[in-house]
């Protein structure tokens, strides 16, 4: 698959990806700069939950072998009950 040379283009393989893998959080798509790509850039992949403030929660160690989804699901867990009540 040739990679986007749009941001709309970006948009799309970034939807079908999460309709091909069944994801039901927010997915979000970095600009063509690759400006948050190049911020949290991590060889091989790494996961990042960042919290409202633009803090980063919690940091996976080095994918895909390091990722721990148990873990990953405890801080988003704890994430959301620091969160004040709405």
């Amino acid at each position: 698959m040739a990679q986007p040379t749009t941001y709309d283009e970006r948009v799309e393989v970034a939807h079908a990806c999460t309709l091909g893998i069944d994801i039901s959080i927010p997915t979000l798509i970095d600009e063509m700069n690759n400006e948050v790509g190049e911020a949290y850039y991590a060889q091989p992949d790494r996961l990042y939950l960042v919290d409202a403030d633009g803090v980063i929660a919690y940091r996976s160690d080095l994918g895909p072998f390091g990722f721990k989804s148990d873990e990953f699901e405890d801080a988003i867990v704890q994430l959301l009950q620091q969160q004040p009540a709405v």
